[in-house]
């Protein structure tokens, strides 16, 4: 793995976590951190023994965006090209996050605003603590709401009504609001909110990785399908999971009445 600045990167039984650690700046992103980000979630796809990750912030900020002194106000010497180069960059964090094929946890343990609203958007699963609150600031600053992906993914995440409102106003959301509305999965004591992530992702990576890899891709793939063809794309990898020997391991502890030990997995089973 690369040696990044601005976050950090911590393996423990199956679970990769990121942890962006700029506290003082409210782990504020600058040009090297979006990329350097994307670069860690990429090469995780290379390392089987990671099997889920958690994005986490240090402090009491999740992530408040892009960096003001780092990044927008060189932004104001760039021409049209140099701003669609930046642009591009920070909407290829959030493909990064939707295309690797490992369950992606946040957790958000603070304030998330800007594009870190827009990366725990992109997150397969939201555990947020109490003190987070989450703004698609955007338009606060005269930007478009909809920017790195968050027109795509957030109709489909509270449905296209409440994300009109979000992405045109910029208003701020408190976890209990995020919550009603179904922006997030849980909302924990502050204390709780990483072991409360990393427990969901530790048992995600003891489960069976080729189907949740599969499962993830049906999620995404789906999106643009008739029902018949998600059907149909529902078969195809349903019947490419029957052959993998996780399906038979799983019938063959069944029938020992035992534990299912899924290919990989890690702690008791990584020499199997």
């Amino acid at each position: 793995m690369i040696q990044p600045k601005g976050f950090r990167f911590a393996l423990d039984a199956g679970v990769g976590t990121l942890t962006l650690s700029r506290p003082e700046r409210l782990n504020a992103l600058t040009f090297d951190v979006y990329r350097e980000l994307r670069e860690v979630i990429d090469e995780t796809e290379r390392h089987p023994e990671i099997r889920a990750l958690v994005l986490t912030g240090e402090g009491r900020a999740f992530c408040s965006g892009g960096d003001v002194e780092d990044i927008i106000g060189e932004l104001f010497a760039r021409d049209v090209q140099g701003l669609l180069d930046f642009t591009r960059t920070t909407g290829a964090l959030i493909a990064s996050i939707r295309r690797v094929r490992k369950p992606v946890i946040a957790a958000v343990n603070g304030t998330a605003v800007g594009a870190g609203a827009v990366i725990a958007l992109a997150c397969d699963v939201r555990v947020a603590s109490q003190a987070s609150r989450f703004g698609f600031i955007f338009p606060r600053v005269g930007l478009c709401g909809a920017d790195m992906g968050a027109g795509y993914l957030l109709p489909r995440v509270v449905g296209l009504g409440r994300a009109s409102e979000l992405l045109f106003t910029g208003d701020l959301v408190p976890a209990d609001e995020a919550l009603r509305i179904g922006l997030v999965n849980r909302v924990v004591a502050p204390a709780e909110c990483l072991p409360a992530a990393q427990a969901l992702a530790a048992r995600l990576a003891s489960g069976p990785a080729f189907a949740h890899a599969m499962t993830k891709q049906m999620l995404e793939s789906e999106q643009g399908m008739t029902l018949e063809q998600a059907i149909e794309a529902e078969a195809q990898a349903q019947a490419l999971c029957m052959q993998h020997p996780d399906f038979r391991e799983s019938y063959d502890a069944w029938s020992a009445k035992r534990p299912i030990r899924f290919a990989g997995a890690p702690g008791d089973f990584t020499d199997r």
